[in-house]
């Protein structure tokens, strides 16, 4: 009598635990695969980190970003008002050296700086892709008169050239809060910024979901829903929003970049945050003053802008391959 061969079922390892998989796992396994994506997505949270700990950092540290060390030590700064030493002051105990003429930390004024750009960035990020969504989500859902309104409110939008709008819409926004011979708070800043960016940022995002959803909204899964009595809103949440995923996250890691950059320029401008308040478009453009004699204190936030931005720019694209693989070129 022989033996019945039994069909062994697939395991997690093989072929059919691989088919088996949900989309999610899938990306994340072809994330990993990906070099790129994955040393950048260190570098990003590394740079998240720091923003979180600047204050714990700088407290291990012995030094805060306000504090003008050259006015209780003179010695620290030449008599033309430049750090004595070379490489900016760099030693020991000022580890990227001190500030020109103020002779404040630039380690501890660069933590400082990171964490309010990226909370800056992060805050308008949010808010723009919950605005972009709400909006691009109805008008391709609802369609007729409202998709039409919404797609031409659109096209107005993305015709402004922001940065121009940028700098004429904050003195604007600021007026509506505070009278004109009045200093602009922090807060008040920042949260203008967030607002003024969302505002600028969500008609790209709207315009790709209301594209995506005016797709969606013609398949078997939604007209099915729909003959089953389901309300527009369980439609909307468990048929739609779950198929984009991947266009919200891809645009997401595309934005935030592009919001670091701006907040940077506006400051560099000075209609963002000023000085005093440590971010990397103020230390720049006080860095730009001091280059001919002194470039370190605007080498290090240029350059760790430029590594932040490039690795989330890579990290963007590495999602964007893992979620889409037919993406990829």
């Amino acid at each position: 009598m022989t033996d019945v061969p039994v069909e062994k079922s697939g395991t997690p390892d093989g072929p059919k635990g691989s088919e088996s998989r949900s989309p999610g796992r899938l990306a994340w396994k072809r994330f990993k695969r990906d070099r790129t994506g994955v040393v950048s997505a260190f570098v990003v949270l590394f740079f998240f980190l720091i923003a979180i700990a600047a204050p714990l950092i700088a407290k291990l540290y012995g030094k805060d970003p306000y504090t003008t060390y050259a006015s209780e030590r003179p010695e620290l700064l030449d008599p033309f008002s430049y750090p004595v030493g070379a490489n900016g002051g760099m030693s020991s105990e000022f580890w990227f050296g001190v500030e020109p003429q103020l002779g404040r930390d630039v380690f501890t004024f660069l933590l400082y700086g990171i964490r309010t750009s990226l909370g800056i960035a992060a805050a308008a990020t949010i808010l723009t892709t919950v605005v972009g969504v709400v909006i691009g989500v109805t008008a391709g859902y609802v369609g007729g008169k409202t998709d039409y309104f919404v797609g031409r409110i659109i096209d107005i939008v993305l015709s402004f050239p922001s940065t121009l709008f940028f700098i004429a819409f904050m003195p604007v926004v600021y007026g509506i809060f505070i009278a004109p011979d009045d200093n602009v708070p922090t807060w008040l800043v920042a949260i203008s910024l967030i607002i003024v960016l969302a505002a600028f940022g969500w008609a790209s995002i709207a315009r790709l979901l209301r594209g995506q959803v005016l797709g969606l909204r013609e398949r078997e899964f939604v007209e099915a829903a729909k003959v089953t009595g389901a309300s527009p809103r369980r439609i909307v949440f468990k048929e739609l929003l779950p198929n984009l995923w991947t266009p919200i996250l891809i645009q997401s890691t595309l934005m935030l970049p592009a919001y670091v950059t701006s907040e940077a320029a506006l400051a560099f401008l000075g209609v963002g945050i000023t000085d005093p308040t440590p971010d990397w478009g103020v230390m720049i453009g006080r860095g730009a003053s001091f280059y001919s004699q002194d470039i370190t204190f605007m080498l290090f936030p240029g350059i760790s802008m430029v590594i932040f931005v490039l690795a989330f720019n890579l990290l963007g694209d590495s999602v964007r391959d893992a979620l889409d693989p037919k993406s990829k070129r």
